[in-house]
């Protein structure tokens, strides 16, 4: 294995399969959300918590992550991070309750932050200039078909086995990369000094941490007071207010390394990839989210089977970000990039237009497959475009900055995605009780329509075969109308669910259209610079 040692190829293998677990634990939850709920006695917030743990805590240090492994070496990193989430994946699929899982997800967050960032700044380091677009481009396939590959994988596992075993699968790719990587990942050592942002980690941190605890738990609290003088939207407000105290923090400290370098974003195409990358991730959660529950809560799919119905958007993908790679290197990323946002949010807006509480798994297949085209066409030449001109130097801030920005949407979706998806369910429900209870015997409608709009206040319940609430009115009813109950409860939140979800997916679709339409900004061009171009860019950013 020698021989391996510094191999361009091997390294990037290596190096994949390392960032291709961190993506898999973003996805691969989401399929397994109704069985989470059911088996672990779980509401819907507390499974978004379970999401946004993993993506706060990436989020917020990331960037710290990448400035470190500039200093002690990325593969130190690399390795130390694999160790980390490996172990942190075992944890989660011991864990005994809702809190243990959210708590063990923010470790896995912490080994994914720290190797995230080395998997860029090993891969531009290695490859020189005139094949980093190809190199790119297989990075970008992974995780592309890491985010895709993730509900069908998860869907095998949860069926077979249950949901603990999405997090046990890490254990033995860990394992091997954790292995094999001092034998073939050479040490490079860029050895600048580097501070760490204290104030700028604990800023963002708080920040992030209010909105999305404001935007998750809103719902149960009406969007009103949770305790004494605490209420949702001054806990909002708040971390708003954070927000922008960290951005001012940020511009006055940066002549001392801040968390965000701004230089960065002078290059235009870095600022417009940064932008369309945390777009993408907003959208990506507000459509794969609302989606899985929808095939298995309302369709009635096990895990598998709904796995398997979003199988040919992974597959499509797969076999076009090779390609996608390649012609970005030959033809420039702008225009891939601009069909790719442009095909998947086709694609998905297709979806929301075909389902219904009866939809059968074929009706899918060919929206699945345009939106897997898109997919396969975004990866590569987002990461090609943004990183093609970065000073393998300044690999590691750059990588971390961008890595960050998409994080950052992958909370603001999650959180925001499920505020709203819980708020339209809990509406539509109850329209839908109101009209549906006419069926009823008059001394039960008014306690039936109750029932469904108190169903928000415990989070509403959509694990496998619930649903959204109880209808249960009590002991004492004839068997006639007890029946009668479920099956209009169920058609109530069948009926809700589809209606909630076309609402709640068109924010997505909107976004993607926004940063498909962003990528007109980016400035076209196949070639990196020179060396005279590339000392500039490192004058211009901060060391």
């Amino acid at each position: 294995m020698t021989k391996l040692r510094g191999n361009p190829w091997a390294v990037l293998l290596v190096v994949s399969l390392g960032f291709f677990m961190t993506l898999l634990d973003l996805t691969i939850v989401n399929i397994a959300i109704p069985n989470l709920i059911t088996r672990l006695h779980a509401s819907l917030d507390d499974v978004l918590w379970v999401i946004n743990a993993y993506a706060l805590v990436l989020a917020v240090l990331v960037i710290t992550a990448g400035r470190l492994g500039d200093l002690i070496g990325p593969r130190i990193m690399f390795m130390s991070g694999i160790a980390v989430f490996t172990a942190a994946s075992a944890a989660c699929g011991l864990a005994p309750s809702p809190g243990w899982l959210i708590g063990f997800r923010a470790l896995q967050g912490l080994g994914a932050a720290m190797l995230m960032p080395q998997t860029l700044a090993i891969i531009t380091n290695t490859f020189p200039p005139e094949r980093r677009g190809a190199a790119f481009g297989v990075w970008g396939a992974v995780a592309g078909v890491a985010t895709i590959a993730g509900p069908t994988l998860g869907g095998l596992l949860v069926t077979v086995f249950d949901w603990r075993w999405i997090f046990f699968v890490n254990l033995p790719i860990g394992l091997v990369v954790l292995l094999v990587t001092p034998a073939i990942i050479p040490d490079v050592r860029i050895g600048r000094r580097h501070r760490i942002d204290i104030p700028g980690v604990l800023l963002a941190s708080a920040a992030l941490v209010a909105i999305c605890y404001g935007l998750v738990e809103g719902q149960r609290y009406n969007w009103g007071t949770i305790t004494g003088f605490i209420s949702i939207p001054l806990v909002l407000g708040l971390g708003v207010v954070l927000l922008l105290v960290f951005l001012l923090v940020q511009r006055l400290t940066q002549d001392k390394e801040p968390l965000v370098p701004f230089a960065l974003f002078r290059d235009r195409n870095y600022s417009v990839v940064n932008w369309v990358s945390g777009v993408l991730a907003v959208g990506m959660m507000g459509i794969f989210i609302p989606l899985t529950i929808y095939l298995q809560s309302v369709l009635g799919f096990s895990a598998l089977k709904a796995g398997l119905t979003m199988a040919p958007a992974s597959l499509v993908s797969m076999f076009v970000a090779p390609v996608a790679g390649r012609m970005t290197d030959k033809i420039g990323g702008k225009f891939i990039l601009m069909s790719g946002l442009i095909l998947f949010g086709v694609g998905m807006g297709w979806i929301a237009l075909v389902a219904h509480p009866d939809s059968s798994w074929p009706v899918f297949m060919a929206p699945l497959i345009v939106a897997g085209l898109g997919m396969g066409c975004i990866f590569a030449p987002l990461v090609t475009v943004a990183m093609r001109n970065v000073d393998p130097r300044l690999a590691g801030a750059a990588s971390g900055v961008l890595n960050t920005v998409r994080q950052v949407g992958l909370v603001i979706g999650t959180a925001a995605v499920g505020a709203l998806l819980q708020n339209r369910l809990v509406s539509a429900m109850a329209a839908q009780a109101s009209t549906r209870s006419a069926a009823l015997p008059p001394q039960v409608r008014s306690r039936f329509v109750a029932g469904i709009g108190n169903s928000a206040k415990n989070g509403i319940q959509v694990g496998a075969g619930q649903s959204g609430g109880s209808t249960r009115l009590g002991p004492g009813l004839p068997a006639q109308i007890a029946a009668e109950i479920a099956r209009i409860g169920h058609e109530v939140f069948t009926f809700g669910y589809v209606t909630a979800m076309r609402q709640t997916m068109l924010l997505p679709i909107i976004l993607l259209g926004v940063g498909a339409l962003s990528c007109l900004a980016i400035k076209q061009g196949k070639r990196a610079p020179e060396p005279a171009e590339a000392a500039k860019t490192e004058t211009a950013t901060p060391a």
